[in-house]
């Protein structure tokens, strides 16, 4: 009886629908296909994910249930596009919606779309709507073609007479059939950033997740990469990268059902975050970035890369400055006439820019360590009589920027704000608090908090109009998880908090567009790409460490361009040479972090020669392809190499880390070169008076030699480098 009844309510539906309605929607890039079906029962399928047909009437033969499972109890089931709870499904809901009277049901039906064009490619957007009760939801797809690149996210909203509650609110969800799923993920910690793990993806479901709430990223990264029929690998085999862009807790479900599929929910956590909608308000879900490669993460990583200089990193296609910070060197401890000496060590080293780090601020609770000040953005006259305006002059005097290190979103319990306004914190009304790093978080879901910090920029910019660059820091997860602002509204908070710092970083940009910024988390837990809209680039981590960024470095290419990476030579690690140490930091956007006067002569000598070839090759480094070549996880060493956009010019980074004793080396193939093309090896970041060791130094090759046969850089010394320039010769 129950099948007759599906069967007659199946064939009414497909008579309402017309020929028109019956249809597929394709979003296309270059080299990839998502195919979505309206199925007889009017709802939408995913029919296809995967290198792009070649031949449009291919697409006819695609059937909604062409994956489909049926156990004969309830219906045949396809891979619904964006599965609501309640519904006949089994397995992970995208979304689940609690109406008005308690009901916890919802089926979304199609009900339209449209495609059109925005920057770099085609936007198509498709509603969907609940046949019981006023819910709809659209669904939005950004193709960019050139890069490989969709762009997904979804909006949802209602007209019931009260508000719903939302309790998941995914931004997709992606489907795959295949013999066998590997899943690589980036765990982390202070000073272990990005550390990459590969594991098979089995019956049941693997969850992804973090409730730290800012400072989010500090255990897991908001990316991963799915290796499809095996391990993911650097230069073959299908590769699914995907990176969701929100700056607070986020989880990935990864969900292998009973016949083998695997389905893909990239979401905002919703723990603790039951979402009370109101009546025409519109819930956005974040942007999850992702491309699919067939020739392995090497490919996807460069798409990626491309997209986000081309389209999401604030000025993705401006240069990068580089710089001397002072708190390796000088901690809390420094004054305006140190700072002004550091000035002019910065200018003779021959970076761009002077940065100010922690501690220039408070005066009735001076910062003098991380317990108190944070809230009190005055400058310590006492330590800073001159201001800030003094800084500036004195850094225009020695012919270099300055920038400045702020924490605007945090408040030390010792400080003149949290006295004034304790309400602004998140935190307990009635239970001891406990502290992460001395400090609490300002409760940015309050706007008026919200208009306190971006006061403080707004307020530093317009006295020191010369402030060139900020290092925008953000060192403690949320605590004591209370907002007196909301009430009784608790569940908001998480995601009210996130949506206020975006708010906060939306005006900074409006208003000072032209002020580059560094997104830094106590490290690396800041690193999504909704927050590098309003920001230049990122802080991997603290740890310095040439032989831990090799890895840390490793990490983040696999989603983002050297230049939204920095990476500052500092004294960590002083067994490894200022050399290595300086080639390590090259790879992505040079900086540097200690004294100088701890150099020798000749380590200053060669410091200064590296800034300046660094400088030069920002053409294939920054903007240039970057290829992977030998990794530090299956070696004992590390090579990759940029290209230009003419393959005129190429730089290899190639490092020995620990080699074994009369291990077997062998040569580094490049990549990204024209085979036609011939070009001149130089070996350049020399010591001074040092000549070059490669057999290959100063010799004209093809770039076909140099992809087929290669280059001779490694050797036995552990910590140890070369740079590698490659030139085209006529």
């Amino acid at each position: 009886m129950k099948h007759l009844i599906t069967t007659v309510v199946l064939a009414l539906l497909a008579i309402h629908l017309n020929a028109n309605e019956m249809k597929q929607i394709r979003i296309s890039t270059d080299h990839t296909d998502l195919v979505l079906q309206v199925a007889p029962n009017g709802r939408l399928y995913q029919s296809y994910l995967g290198a792009k047909l070649l031949n449009e009437a291919d697409l006819k033969d695609l059937a909604w249930s062409v994956h489909a499972a049926s156990d004969g109890s309830v219906s045949q089931r396809g891979w619904e596009v964006y599965s609501g709870s309640g519904n006949e499904e089994f397995f992970e809901p995208a979304l689940a919606v609690t109406h008005n009277g308690g009901n916890p049901s919802t089926w979304l039906y199609y009900v339209s779309s449209d495609t059109h064009p925005v920057e770099g490619g085609v936007q198509t957007d498709i509603v969907l709507r609940d046949d019981k009760y006023p819910v709809e939801v659209t669904l939005h797809y950004v193709a960019y073609p050139r890069e490989d690149v969709i762009k997904t996210w979804t909006s949802i909203r209602h007209a019931e007479k009260k508000p719903v509650v939302l309790s998941a609110y995914a931004s997709t969800m992606l489907y795959f059939c295949r013999e066998a799923y590997y899943l690589t993920e980036f765990s982390s910690d202070w000073a272990k950033e990005a550390q990459m793990s590969t594991q098979p993806l089995l019956f049941g479901k693997k969850v992804i997740d973090t409730k730290l709430g800012s400072r989010a990223a500090m255990h897991t990264h908001p990316f991963f990469i799915v290796g499809l029929d095996q391990p993911a690998h650097e230069r073959q085999g299908e590769v699914l990268m995907g990176t969701l862009g929100w700056t607070g807790n986020f989880r990935f479900t990864f969900e292998v059902d009973n016949v083998g599929n695997l389905r893909i929910i990239p979401s905002i956590n919703p723990y603790a975050s039951a979402y009370k909608l109101a009546a025409d308000e519109v819930f956005t879900t974040p942007e999850f970035i992702f491309t699919l490669s067939t020739e392995g993460t090497g490919q996807g990583s460069r798409n990626l890369q491309a997209w986000a200089r081309n389209y999401q990193l604030k000025d993705g296609k401006g240069a990068r400055l580089t710089l001397l910070n002072n708190w390796e060197n000088t901690g809390f401890n420094f004054n305006q006439d140190i700072l002004a000496d550091l000035m002019k060590e910065a200018k003779d080293l021959g970076v761009d820019m002077f940065l100010l780090d922690d501690g220039w601020f408070g005066n009735k609770y001076p910062r003098k360590d991380d317990h108190a000040g944070l809230g009190d953005w005055d400058v310590t006259h006492d330590k800073l009589p001159g201001g800030i305006r003094a800084l500036t002059d004195a850094a225009r005097e020695a012919g270099v920027k300055f920038g400045l290190w702020i924490e605007p979103e945090m408040v030390n319990p010792k400080s003149e704000l949290f006295e004034k306004h304790p309400e602004w914190a998140i935190h307990y009304p009635n239970r001891n608090m406990y502290y992460y790093r001395n400090q609490l978080v300002l409760d940015l879901s309050n706007p008026d908090v919200q208009d306190y910090v971006y006061g403080i920029v707004d307020k530093l910019l317009a006295e020191n109009p010369d402030i060139a660059y900020f290092k925008w820091d953000c060192n403690s997860p949320i605590t004591n998880i209370y907002s007196p602002y909301l009430k009784d509204e608790q569940g908001q908070l998480y995601i009210d908090h996130v949506r206020g710092v975006y708010n906060v970083m939306k005006r900074v940009k409006e208003h000072h567009p032209d002020v580059p910024m560094m997104l830094c988390s106590g490290g690396g837990a800041r690193c999504d790409y909704e927050a590098l809209k309003y920001f230049t680039e990122f802080w991997c981590s603290d740890n310095t460490d040439p032989v831990e960024r090799i890895y840390i470095q490793w990490g983040f290419s696999q989603f983002f361009p050297a230049k939204a990476m920095c990476a500052h030579v500092t004294s960590w690690n002083k067994s490894a040479s200022v050399k290595f140490r300086t080639d390590v930091a090259s790879m992505c956007k040079l900086g540097f972090d200690l004294g100088l006067k701890e150099l020798s002569a000749e380590e200053l000598l060669y410091c200064q020669q590296a800034v300046a070839n660094w400088k030069r090759l920002q053409d294939a480094i920054l903007e240039g392809e970057q290829y992977r070549l030998v990794s530090p996880y299956e070696s004992n060493h590390m090579a990759l190499n940029y290209v230009n956009r003419n393959q005129s010019k190429a730089v290899l980074f190639a490092y020995d880390v620990y080699p074994r004793y009369q291990e077997k080396l062998l040569s580094v193939k490049l990549q990204g070169l024209d085979p036609h093309k011939r070009y001149k090896v130089e070996e350049i970041n020399l010591m001074p008076d040092a000549r070059a060791t490669l057999p290959a130094h100063g010799k004209v090759f093809s770039g076909d030699y140099l992809m087929k046969i290669g280059l001779d850089v490694f050797g036995f010394k552990p910590m140890q480098s070369h740079v590698v320039e490659l030139t085209e010769v006529e």
